[in-house]
């Protein structure tokens, strides 16, 4: 059995960090979702994103299309990105890049917050905008959990 692991470990360690985080989402899909307030502001042509996340959650966010700010607002979150993976305390703002997608643990109780330009204020349109279409979602634009289609 170790083998089997390390032989998977080692394709995977191969693979870009983008390739990487989608599979680690499709790996999350067989587990248990919980679902996370998410408060929703708009501003003079901007909308604010506000999620808690209790510690020891892991969040894999969607692919976004354009460049906004991402904002750890409270605690400790580990972060996944691009070519990176680092520990983040609040205080921090990220510029993240189009195409980014994220994979978040919480290492302690924390508030992240994504700042994007959008004269949107309906979340359907407004994910349509900045957000690269994926119909396996999980989560809808009011970030809760979809119905699971039967097979």
């Amino acid at each position: 059995m170790k083998l089997t692991i390390q032989a998977r470990r080692e394709d995977v360690l191969d693979k870009p960090i983008r390739e990487k985080v989608r599979q680690l989402a499709e790996a999350m899909r067989e587990l248990p979702q919980l679902e996370f307030t998410t408060n929703h502001y708009f501003a003079d042509g901007m909308y604010c994103r506000h999620l808690f996340r209790p510690a020891g959650a892991l969040i894999v966010g969607k692919v976004h299309k354009r460049e906004h700010f991402y904002i750890v607002a409270k605690g400790r979150v580990k972060v996944i990105m691009d070519d990176t993976a680092k520990v983040f305390e609040a205080g921090t703002v990220i510029i993240s890049k189009p195409g980014t997608q994220r994979a978040v643990l919480a290492l302690e109780d924390s508030i992240c917050l994504t700042v994007h330009r959008t004269k949107k204020k309906n979340l359907q349109k407004i994910e349509k905008e900045l957000i690269e279409e994926d119909h396996r979602a999980l989560f809808d634009a009011h970030n809760k959990l979809k119905q699971k289609e039967i097979t």
